[in-house]
């Protein structure tokens, strides 16, 4: 049905993919974008940094995407880390693509907010740009440091002005953050195309649960996604303490699967919470053991807390909760509502004892927890379902190549005029 759809001009095009946050297939989100463009007759290649786990060679084609990837060190000790992190991979990605070659579409997804840099050089060789906003960077500066003043501050707003100028279309992850790529960003409410990110449903299905993963215990509770200073694992060890000592609930066993920056604190806070009997902490697990934990759970943790940044944000956790029928408890954010709808309850914003209360809820309820794991499923099989983000990506690349014809193979490159808007 895609090649049906994306025949004729589109068909020969080339497309690459740039990407500083994660490395690729890792990246959920960029690796389905990679595969629907090569079902509809694209020729894709990616630069992104290595894993220090998986994705760890330096090149590979996996299901005919072509990746390029390069060492990069994660940013450490503030300011002057950032800059040798983005840096590096500034350095590293026009290297590479340099190794590719002359391409029809640049698509560049955030953060950092600074590919637009290599996409505008790209631009000048006659590629169009897309740009893939994953955050808003501002806001995630905010939710991590806390100084709206300051010239960092000031810089990353800049950046963003600068990177939505540079584009010919935005793909924004839900309906907030087209709002903003419209109205903060002065772009063209038609240029501008909500492709949301989908579990994958072939990949990410339930298996029958193992009971002997709530380590004695009558319930699990699951928290699955990054750790880092905005996404609030410190507010979820904080509600499991108080459903332990305000509810007087040990009748649960929590397991925490994932990583980031603040995970060796989390670790320390649920010690200094007395949590040590209680909390597991995996790190990230293959996606065959998060399956197993997904299936067994009896309710996914979102305690993603209230802030500029998570108010507007789609957090993916959660819709991988719902595509495994399990019900969600999160605090009370906008795009949370969006997402989940009723298969999550919704604590008022940041309120740890509201969210133990919910979990409790939740434990001493069977049929609510299976009511609400049939409503998130239904959801992802249908209105956010990834076979509409594949509609709208298709015709932002259409939208983008519109009056283009495809780069010729093998070209060495192409006029330096750079394209009408």
């Amino acid at each position: 049905m895609l090649g049906n759809a994306t025949s004729g001009d589109r068909r020969g095009r080339r497309a690459l993919v740039l990407v500083e946050n994660l490395s690729v297939p890792f990246d959920r989100r960029v690796w389905q974008e990679c595969t629907t463009l090569r079902d509809a007759g694209w020729t894709v290649d990616v630069i992104c940094p290595q894993g220090s786990k998986r994705d760890t060679e330096p090149e590979a084609e996996i299901d005919g995407v072509r990746i390029h990837r390069y060492p990069l060190r994660a940013a450490t000790g503030g300011p002057a880390g950032y800059l040798r992190e983005y840096g590096s991979a500034l350095w590293h990605t026009v290297r590479l693509a340099r190794k590719v070659g002359p391409v029809d579409v640049v698509h560049a997804c955030n953060p950092p907010d600074l590919l637009f840099l290599p996409a505008l050089w790209l631009k000048r060789r006659g590629a169009r740009f897309v740009f893939d906003q994953h955050d808003l960077v501002p806001e995630l500066y905010l939710s991590r440091f806390d100084r709206g003043q300051d010239v960092l501050y000031r810089a990353v707003c800049a950046l963003e002005r600068l990177t939505y100028r540079a584009a010919d279309v935005v793909l924004a992850t839900n309906e907030s953050y087209r709002d903003v790529a419209v109205r903060r960003g002065g772009r063209r409410a038609e240029d501008v195309f909500v492709v949301r990110s989908a579990p994958d449903v072939d990949r990410f299905h339930p298996v029958p649960p193992e009971p002997a993963l709530k380590r004695g215990k009558p319930h699990l509770l699951c928290y699955l996604g990054v750790m880092g200073p905005q996404d609030g694992v410190d507010y979820a060890l904080r509600a499991l303490a108080r459903l332990r000592d305000e509810l007087g609930r040990t009748d649960w066993h929590a397991v925490f699967v994932g990583a980031g920056d603040t995970f060796d604190a989390m670790v320390e806070l649920s010690r200094h919470l007395g949590l040590t009997d209680h909390v597991q902490f995996t790190g990230r697990v293959p996606d065959a053991d998060l399956v197993r934990y997904l299936s067994t759970a009896d309710v996914c943790l979102s305690p993603d807390p209230h802030n500029p940044l998570n108010d507007v944000s789609t957090m993916n956790k959660v819709l991988e909760y719902m595509v495994m029928g399990r019900p969600v408890v999160s605090f009370d954010l906008r795009e949370a509502r969006v997402s989940a709808a009723d298969a999550a309850l919704y604590a008022p914003a940041n309120d740890e004892t509201a969210f133990a209360g919910l979990i409790a809820r939740l434990m001493d309820d069977p049929e609510l927890r299976a009511r609400m794991g049939t409503i998130g499923q239904e959801r992802i099989n249908g209105p956010l379902s990834w076979r509409n983000s594949q509609a709208a990506l298709l015709a932002a690349y259409a939208a983008a190549c519109r009056d283009r014809s495809p780069v010729p193979a093998g070209a060495p490159g192409r006029s330096g005029k750079r394209p009408r808007r």
